[in-house]
């Protein structure tokens, strides 16, 4: 994979960036998490320094039909801009005559925020026509979206196939460079956390470390399942059919010993922060209770584990930590992976979301910036986005 060092006399060039800006906003249309703009801050920090004239591309949500201002990137362009120091101007549109007198009038060291290229039709058909005219703003293309990486699209790569001098940006290279270094060569013991709400969205994930790991902790609602299979009541836990058909698949597996399933769970009556909690002091849930967070037996056990690790990969939370009666779990074990002396890579998504919200982010080795991408390129499939690059 070509690096954004192997980029050499920048001054004047146009540089298309592909960023990944698809932050949440809330009602009133501000920003609630910037992390994802944070992120791209280095690698525009270096092409700035090197008197380059950046043209960024991003996707912000899943617009349907066209433009639609709730998915304008104008308040990207206002935090970004308080960010760097740079007034970033926004384009009117994706591409069109528009977009082209404004990249012609960029100056180095300027920058130009293209509007959500997913108001554009092709963009996720890797429209030919939209790579073309994507392609026909830039004299190079890096490529810092880590979180789109998975997708074959028009800005990820469509673009490169067509524009030669191309590189990976330094969050795409550090991306590629942790999660890549988790499965290919940790640091023993290697350590799986695994949460989150069904074995079938991370059934290849646990398939695959069942092959490399030496321990797989599970939590969240995806133990259930397990539990159920092997003859423990579930109560009104989330636990589908075809996951416990799933789980019996895996613990059948030769490598099964190497996985670790709650001895301990925090209950409720129902899914709610005003539920009534009842610490149950067996993996077992009774009839009219949902199993909502792992119990302090099942923390410590998980907790000494990470401790003891070389390496620790974590996606997925190990309850409903977005309710305050049942986010101990999580917090306990985010609090364990961050004081490990472990490598700690933390797998993007809900994870990463508690990591933050719990103010750990700097205690950890990396924080993927990519949910699906991450657990792809963990699962061991070629990213479309990544590979073009090389």
């Amino acid at each position: 994979m070509r690096a954004l060092s192997d980029l050499t006399d920048l001054d004047g060039k146009r540089v298309l960036v592909r960023v990944d800006f698809n932050v949440p906003l809330d009602g009133a249309g501000h920003i609630t998490d910037d992390a994802r703009i944070q992120g791209a801050l280095p690698t525009l920090r270096e092409l700035l320094a090197a008197h380059a004239r950046l043209i960024l591309v991003s996707h912000l949500g899943r617009p349907k039909g066209g433009p639609d201002p709730k998915f304008s990137l104008a308040p990207v362009a206002e935090r970004l801009s308080e960010l760097i120091g740079v007034k970033v101007k926004l384009a009117p549109a994706v591409v069109g005559p528009e977009v082209t007198k404004l990249v012609q009038d960029l100056a180095p060291g300027e920058i130009l925020l293209l509007e959500n290229v997913r108001f554009e039709a092709g963009e996720t058909k890797n429209d030919p026509a939209l790579a073309d005219a994507l392609a026909a703003l830039a004299d190079v293309y890096v490529n810092d979206a880590f979180g789109t990486a998975h997708r074959a699209h028009a800005s990820t790569v469509g673009v490169p196939e067509r524009i030669k001098d191309h590189a990976a940006g330094l969050l795409m290279e550090r991306e590629v460079k942790f999660l890549s270094g988790v499965m290919e060569n940790p640091k023993r013991p290697l350590v799986a956390v695994l949460g989150g709400s069904k074995v079938s969205d991370k059934i290849k994930v646990i398939e695959r470390f069942l092959a490399i790991a030496d321990e797989i902790l599970v939590g969240g609602a995806m133990a259930f399942p397990f539990l159920k299979a092997q003859g423990h009541g579930v109560g009104a836990s989330l636990c589908a059919d075809e996951d416990v058909e799933l789980a019996r698949t895996l613990l059948a597996d030769p490598q099964a010993g190497k996985l670790r399933l709650p001895v301990d769970l925090v209950a409720g009556d129902h899914f709610g922060a005003d539920a009534v909690v009842t610490e149950l002091q067996t993996p077992e849930v009774p009839a009219g209770l949902m199993g909502l967070d792992v119990g302090p037996k099942t923390v410590a056990v998980y907790s000494e584990a990470v401790t003891a690790a070389g390496t620790v990969f974590w996606n997925g939370p190990m309850g409903a930590f977005e309710l305050a009666p049942f986010a101990a779990g999580t917090r306990a074990v985010a609090e364990a992976v961050a004081a490990s002396p472990a490598i700690t890579v933390v797998g993007g998504g809900d994870s990463a979301a508690a990591i933050r919200e719990f103010g750990l982010v700097d205690k950890v080795t990396h924080v993927s910036t990519g949910g699906g991408a991450s657990l792809e390129l963990i699962e061991g499939r070629d990213l479309p986005g990544v590979e073009v690059l090389k």
